[in-house]
């Protein structure tokens, strides 16, 4: 799905409270969509760069997913909410930036008693126009490329970040002349400060929260996911009940266990498949037992089969073709 099909679908019922998310959700499953799942497969527009707001309540369920394109979030305030990133689980404040290149697995995690909603802006970068960023400017190659990480701005010098992409925003949102230009220079820009963030010696990544079981638990998934894990081998190892571990995932990811890991195959899965993999070894590196149960599994998460998904990458050819 476009993100500007998505933008379309929800300003048909934007969501106002939390009587509002039931209803959005309820409205969603009607037209053929399930609400944890809506992120899952977004594709963008522009070749360059795209910019929105999001908004999720407390009881919104947003899957653990990955996208093919660079995202970056700037939170817009503190509410309560954590986010996940591969393994690791970060308390969120206003200002903060989470940088999430592709493959790259992610998600919110919005606990129940959130007094406010939690709200970001948003920015897309198409992997393609990220490269001709790297060899046109070589100054930002002193750096390391994006990689996964929370940078908090808040108290910092570099907390004026936040205006750079309400900026965006507004662009995208207005549609004036020259807008996509707009969008794409401001996109520049905000790289450009986070270069420098990134050679600060005094600016430092946001240490992740002290493991807990489900850390610890995500941990080993992450370590073994191409192997048979079973409920009961992974609760002896972290000497605890197999209920103690099936309560954790409920409670804090409001998934089951092993779906959290099909979730997390999959998306090993989706970057296999996009080094061409032929389907049945993507099927058994990503920890399916036959290409069968992949090929269900994927298609029920995606709502594509893994050869559609292939078929929806761009072809070399494609990447060939001038973006400036």
């Amino acid at each position: 799905m476009k993100v500007s099909d998505m933008i379309k679908i929800m300003r048909n019922f934007p969501i106002t409270s939390e009587l509002g998310q039931n209803e959005v959700n309820a409205r969603l499953q009607k037209m053929g969509y399930e609400p944890g799942a809506f992120y899952q497969e977004l594709e963008m527009d522009s070749l360059y760069a795209e910019t929105h707001e999001d908004i999720s309540f407390s009881n919104s369920t947003v899957q653990l997913h990955s996208h093919t394109f660079y995202e970056i979030l700037c939170c817009s305030n503190t509410c309560g909410a954590g986010y996940l990133l591969g393994s690791l689980r970060y308390l969120l404040e206003k200002g903060d930036i989470i940088l999430i290149p592709p493959g790259t697995s992610h998600r919110p995690l919005m606990p129940e008693d959130m007094k406010e909603p939690y709200k970001r802006d948003v920015l897309w970068i198409n992997p393609e126009f990220m490269e001709r960023i790297w060899k046109i400017t070589p100054d930002l190659l002193l750096g390391a490329k994006l990689q996964p990480q929370l940078i908090r701005t808040a108290g910092t010098r570099w907390e004026f970040l936040q205006d750079l992409f309400r900026t965006g925003v507004r662009e995208a949102k207005a549609k004036a002349p020259g807008w996509e230009t707009m969008v794409a220079g401001n996109t520049l820009t905000i790289l450009s400060h986070l270069h420098r963030i990134g050679i600060d010696q005094s600016a430092k990544p946001l240490k992740a929260e002290k493991p807990e079981l489900l850390e610890r638990v995500m941990a080993y998934v992450e370590s073994h996911y191409a192997q048979r894990i079973t409920l009961s081998q992974v609760a002896q190892a972290f000497y605890v009940s197999e209920s103690t571990i099936t309560h954790t995932f409920q409670k804090k990811m409001r998934v089951s266990f092993y779906r959290y890991v099909t979730q997390r195959r999959l998306i090993a899965a989706k970057s296999l498949i996009l080094q061409n993999l032929p389907m049945e070894d993507v099927a058994v590196q990503s920890g399916f037992s036959d290409y069968s149960s992949f090929y269900r599994a994927f298609k029920q998460e995606f709502g594509i089969s893994p050869r559609q998904y292939r078929n929806l990458q761009p072809k070399p050819e494609d990447l060939l073709r001038p973006i400036w």
